[in-house]
């Protein structure tokens, strides 16, 4: 893969703004701490990448960004509108600004249905267009995304993995939608079919001047998509900043330990690993003050009494952490 993403951060307003955002969950065990405390800006026309191990809570901000899970506490703004106040129908008709591409293209697709029912459902759902205007819709909306309109009277068993995702992301585009969530939605295909999605993403932000928040665990795969990244640890956002920057320039130990086990093209190139200690812990029961300190080689006493505060590091770069750009 060649280098697209872009270097800095978009400038002006952002489009979603998240603050203090928090999502727990009642169990029969206690309370999941699934999103703690989240506060990030997506600015508009940019994508930003969220990543961390599974079980950090990236799927849960990520719908509850888009209100599919109601917040616990917190606002979202979307456009400078708080959203976490829209009544459900205010929220309805916001949906048609907002959608998401699911991480798996097989159980996401309605397999009773024909293709051209799976992408035009948004459509008859807010009763845009007539029957023939919706047809020509999805028509245009398959050729967008590398397919034939001949394809709207097939069914899903009948495609590739990549296409289907292909699938998936025209039904979120049909309502002409300002920012998407993208929910690991390149990490059940192959590395070929992977680059294939992930330059449809670009072309697509370009050409409609998307937003999206791209949801992943691989870090090449962001740093070669993403204009900026936000590094999630057990609830918690830990690193946020440009890209390139992140990637290159890490302050964080965690984003450092998930760097440090991207696989480099070269097999004979040497690199420090950080192998992280232990497991991570149950969300049923987060750590004191730093989530992150149980596995962290640079742990001290002050990171059990309180959470970290941000740390501006420049450039539009943040870390959650009391030693931000130490190392072990």
């Amino acid at each position: 893969m060649s280098d697209q993403s872009t270097s800095e951060p978009i400038p002006g307003a952002p489009l979603v703004r998240l603050q203090n955002l928090t999502k727990r969950f009642d169990s029969p065990r206690g309370t999941v701490h699934a999103v703690e405390d989240v506060t990030l800006d997506i600015p508009r026309g940019s994508i930003t990448g969220l990543v961390g191990e599974s079980g950090s809570g990236k799927t849960t901000l990520g719908r509850t960004v888009l209100r599919l899970i109601e917040p616990s506490a917190g606002r979202i703004f979307f456009d400078g509108q708080d959203i976490t106040q829209l009544s459900p129908r205010e929220m309805n008709a916001m949906r048609r600004r907002m959608q998401i591409v699911f991480q798996d293209p097989v159980s996401s697709l309605n397999p009773r249905l024909k293709v051209g029912q799976i992408i035009a459902e948004g459509l008859v759902a807010h009763g845009i267009g007539t029957r023939s205007e919706r047809r020509d819709r999805v028509a245009a909306l398959l050729d967008e995304v590398g397919l034939s309109p001949d394809h709207m009277t097939r069914f899903p068993h009948e495609f590739s993995g990549g296409q289907r995702q292909r699938i998936g992301i025209a039904r979120a585009l049909a309502l002409e939608p300002d920012f998407i969530v993208a929910d690991e939605s390149v990490s059940a295909l192959d590395v070929s079919v992977q680059a294939q999605i992930l330059n449809l993403l670009l072309d697509l932000r370009a050409r409609r001047n998307l937003t999206m928040l791209f949801i992943a665990h691989d870090l090449s795969v962001v740093d070669y998509l993403c204009d900026q990244v936000a590094v999630m640890y057990l609830g918690r956002v830990v690193e946020t900043g440009p890209g390139r920057r992140v990637h290159r320039q890490p302050a964080h130990p965690y984003t450092r330990a998930l760097l440090s086990a991207v696989p480099l093209p070269d097999p004979h190139a040497a690199r420090h690993r950080e192998v992280l200690k232990g497991q991570i812990p149950s969300p049923l029961n987060p750590p004191s003050g730093c989530v992150f300190r149980t596995r962290c080689p640079i742990a001290a006493d002050p990171c059990a009494a309180a959470v970290p505060p941000p740390v501006d590091m420049g450039a539009g770069q943040t870390a959650h952490c009391f030693y931000p750009g130490s190392s072990a």
